[in-house]
């Protein structure tokens, strides 16, 4: 069993809300816009990091972490990538991959809405954990947790933190 921490566009804002989440987890994963790569660090002090980069990421984040992160976590097939669409509406980078080769998860970032859909068409779960940090037009700061056991999303939770 593993138990995630998922986040996306924190823009350089890291404190210590989101870090007391960083460690009860086993694994933070950040679907993109992380913003500075002091975020990256001071996540990684705590517990492994997986990580896309996002349309504001500079140089440095971008030679760290990859466009598109593929992988499996226990027997789970997961994609991560920041501007991925959703469900009947996916980016048309990744359109014909992810119908061709459909992960059991896919999590993108970039709206700052939180949302988490089962996509019936390709048998798969999507999670935009939202934003955790201050910077854009949400209006509370959102991030998920859950367990993966197996191939299994287990107690998958909405963590809402104060108004930015």
């Amino acid at each position: 069993m593993k138990k995630i921490l998922l986040l996306s566009d924190t823009h350089g804002f890291i404190d210590e809300q989101i870090l007391k989440y960083v460690k009860q987890a086993d694994e933070v994963w950040h679907a993109g816009d992380l913003g500075n790569i002091a975020v990256a660090d001071e996540i990684t002090k705590y517990k492994p990091l997986k990580a896309v980069f996002g349309n504001i990421d500079d140089a440095v984040i971008r030679t760290e972490f990859p466009l598109d992160n593929r992988f499996k976590c226990e027997d789970l097939d997961v994609w991560i990538t920041h501007i991925g669409g959703y469900p009947n509406n996916y980016n048309t980078r990744i359109r014909q991959e992810i119908k061709e080769n459909p992960p059991m998860l896919f999590i993108s970032g970039h709206s700052h809405i939180l949302k988490v859909i089962f996509d019936k068409k390709l048998n798969l779960l999507h999670m935009n954990p939202g934003a955790a940090g201050k910077s854009g037009f949400h209006t509370v700061r959102t991030m998920l947790r859950f367990s993966i056991i197996g191939k299994d999303i287990k107690d998958l939770e909405i963590i809402e933190l104060e108004k930015r």
